[in-house]
């Protein structure tokens, strides 16, 4: 069992010297955070692991196995795009390390409930971090302390960048959706994750697409009616 008052050691899969989500996202957070600290990385070939690690000064590995025997490497952070997560997250859990994924955590449900399996009692976290938000969780306090009343519905709206034209030439795999990062499992995910955490879980849904040519866009609307898991009988909304 580790020190508690060590401070934790993570290891990333996906840390680049040239940039990326985990260099943008991930390193600043560790930064900023006390008790908590980049200890190694992991990288898809030799050189990719040595610029890396040259830029991070911390050890570099080039295969997830090797990041997860580090004795140093408390948590393992995957931060890849998501058709390797399944790849790189169950060779950690046979190690029993806790990891974290990012969200999506997987192409597809099957993978998703492979991976939850594999996890058995093993501390594992997903990318949905919406959930620490002080702002959601003052409002889940709100409605489960029945500040507002018996909560019937819910209405949602939102917008999104890079589903739409033009899309960048790094962002063309989102619009792959056998790959798993789509507007759907990315940016409805994170939304109605938060809606679930405040008012409940997902009980019934209703979309409607509207496709509008103008400036050869695509215009998706989704509405939907959110019941506590206790009411017997959910309501559902009526987009208007």
């Amino acid at each position: 069992m580790p020190d508690p008052r060590k401070p934790i050691g993570v290891g990333i899969v996906g840390l680049s010297a040239t940039g990326g989500w985990a260099a943008g996202a991930h390193l600043p957070a560790l930064r900023a955070v006390d008790g908590i600290e980049l200890r190694a990385l992991a990288a898809s070939s030799e050189a990719s692991a040595q610029a890396a690690g040259a830029a991070y000064g911390v050890p570099a590995y080039t295969s997830v196995e090797q990041l997860a025997s580090d004795e140093n490497v408390d948590l393992v952070v995957v931060a890849v795009k998501v058709p390797q997560h399944r790849e790189l997250v169950l060779p950690v859990l046979k190690a029993g390390v806790p990891v974290l994924s990012e969200w999506p955590l997987a192409v597809d449900l099957r993978e998703a409930e492979e991976m939850e399996r594999a996890a058995g009692t093993t501390r594992t976290f997903v990318g949905l971090q919406g959930r620490s938000s002080p702002t959601f969780r003052w409002l889940a306090d709100l409605v489960s302390e029945g500040f507002v009343g018996e909560v019937l519905s819910a209405t949602v709206v939102a917008s999104s960048t890079e589903w739409g034209t033009p899309v960048s030439p790094n962002m063309v795999y989102t619009l792959d959706r056998k790959l798993g990062a789509t507007m759907l499992t990315i940016a409805f995910g994170h939304a109605i994750d938060l809606v679930s955490m405040v008012v409940g879980e997902l009980q019934e849904v209703v979309a409607l697409a509207y496709p509008e040519r103008t400036a050869c866009s695509f215009h998706v609307r989704l509405c939907a009616s959110w019941m506590a898991e206790l009411r017997p009988r959910p309501v559902v909304g009526k987009c208007r």
